[in-house]
């Protein structure tokens, strides 16, 4: 099997090069549309027994060694397309020979056929050139127009569904504008209360600290009497290192007990 998908793989590589070739100094275009269902035929048929096989790297670089590094890239893109366009059309079935169009000239032509598959048919594209071992491939489903206006409502849904999305989140950004001033309030009210109240307990201490001079100073008499008393009980001749800061009323009469 492999060997005859290989086979299979240089005959249509070589129609397809010697088509290319053949009259490359030409501007008519000699190929038919009967050659080119034919040829379509073929490529699409090995395209699909290689994608069922899972062997499309395998064979990507026997083309590569064959035929040159870009013919195994675009084999391998070609079964890309090919395996990625199945999931819509389903299981390719045949070529419809009466739908080959071939259009272009010998140097560069573009072969158009409508395959059959499982689910749908689908439209596919054969992009060749004089220097194209492998030509490049396009494949649109044809869906029907029911599926066709299912898709576009969709669409039309996704598109009304992000535009409102978009329309509330706007909606929610400029309704944060009036919460944001009533947060910098609240912050700059903690603030203010802060400074106020460390302001409160600086004058406290501060009238504090005057009503105990002003308290020393209305007592000089006493002070400097307790002041000489101190300074006699240590056998100290002045009061001079003597330092009275503040006066208490004491709670029990020591006085009494002398």
């Amino acid at each position: 099997m492999k060997k005859f998908l290989l086979t299979l793989a240089l005959t249509v590589m070589c129609a397809f090069g010697l088509t290319a070739c053949g009259n490359a100094e030409k501007e008519t275009l000699s190929l038919t549309s009967d050659d080119a269902a034919v040829m379509a035929e073929g490529t699409l048929s090995f395209i699909n027994e290689v994608v069922l096989s899972e062997q499309t790297d395998e064979y990507a670089k026997q083309f590569s060694s064959v035929y040159g590094d870009e013919a195994g890239k675009a084999f391998a893109s070609a079964c890309e397309i090919f395996a990625s366009a199945s999931d819509e059309f389903g299981l390719y079935k045949s070529v419809i020979p009466e739908s080959a169009v071939v259009s272009g000239t010998d140097e560069e032509y573009t072969v158009s056929v409508e395959i059959v598959g499982s689910q749908r048919n689908a439209k596919v594209e054969l992009y060749c050139d004089a220097e194209t071992i492998f030509p490049d491939m396009m494949i649109s489903p044809n869906y029907t127009l029911g599926e066709k206006m299912s898709k576009a409502a969709l669409n039309t849904l996704m598109g009304m569904g992000t535009v409102f999305a978009v329309l509330i989140l706007i909606m929610w950004i400029i309704s944060a504008f009036r919460i944001i001033p009533k947060i910098e309030k609240s912050i700059a009210d903690k603030k203010a209360k802060k400074t106020s109240s460390n302001t409160s307990a600086a004058v406290d201490n501060t009238i504090a600290q005057i009503i105990e001079n002003e308290e020393l100073s209305d007592d000089t008499e006493l002070v400097a009497v307790i002041a000489a008393a101190i300074a006699a009980s240590e056998g100290a001749a002045s009061t001079d290192g003597v330092v009275i800061r503040s006066i208490r009323r004491a709670s029990t009469n020591k006085w009494q007990r002398a």
